[in-house]
């Protein structure tokens, strides 16, 4: 029977060369995102490469509308062996100094707590079946402060730390979590951060269990280009 792999915050991006590097490999796809329209064309395209695919449309922010597609994916396509979680950046992002409650609750409503709820549904199955995978991904400000992106780094360093903390936990369960994190910009035909290239890198990491964490791109540039900007603000 063939595996599935349910990418949350399914974009034309980073989504499909997820979802297109797993599908060459036989998997089916089941893709979740807010907007019905660009999921039909996403499946469309996947079709066309003989991978079978199902769209569900949920908005991440809707925690009952999230876990619904995915009782949906699982109706569909079987069992989730592969949750892969990559929703794009969302709403107003503050510097630091106006980072607020509200801004900062916003992110965290996407990108950790649409983590949680997404988790929380797979997992019980995962741990049942003893095997399962969840790839969590998170962008730069994760690791490297960047003033310029405050509310989100606050939701992106959280959600990489709580996925350490799940590896530590369920790696002895058979249950293989890993992080992926962002410093470059998607670019399609670059030989390192085009979305079929780093598609190929998740699904390295998905085989490689031993590998917790895989960086795309150089977090190094990133940092200088927070101490120019912030050299700037004198």
């Amino acid at each position: 029977m063939a595996k599935t792999l349910v990418v949350v915050g399914a974009g034309p991006g980073l989504g499909m060369g997820v979802a297109r590097a797993f599908g060459r490999q036989g998997f089916q796809v089941g893709l979740v995102a807010r907007r019905a329209d660009a999921l039909r064309a996403m499946v469309g395209e996947l079709a066309g490469l003989g991978v079978t695919t199902g769209a569900f449309p949920a908005d991440i922010r809707d925690r009952d509308a999230l876990a619904g597609a995915l009782a949906r994916a699982e109706e569909t396509l079987g069992p989730v062996d592969v949750l892969e979680f990559s929703p794009g950046p969302t709403g107003t992002i503050t510097r630091a100094a106006q980072t607020t409650v509200e801004s900062a609750a916003a992110q965290f409503e996407v990108h950790v707590l649409g983590a949680i709820t997404a988790v929380g549904h797979v997992l019980p199955r995962m741990r049942a079946r003893g095997e399962g995978t969840l790839l969590l991904t998170t962008g730069v400000s994760s690791t490297v402060a960047a003033p310029f992106l405050a509310d989100l780094g606050l939701a992106m360093a959280g959600l990489r730390n709580w996925a350490h903390a799940l590896r530590a936990e369920l790696g002895p369960q058979g249950i293989h979590v890993a992080t992926v994190t962002i410093a470059s910009g998607i670019v399609p035909g670059d030989p390192v951060t085009d979305p079929d290239v780093i598609g190929s890198r998740y699904y390295d990491l998905y085989r490689r269990r031993d590998r917790a964490e895989d960086v795309i791109g150089d977090p190094e540039v990133f940092r200088a280009l927070v101490a120019e900007w912030s050299a700037g603000q004198g």
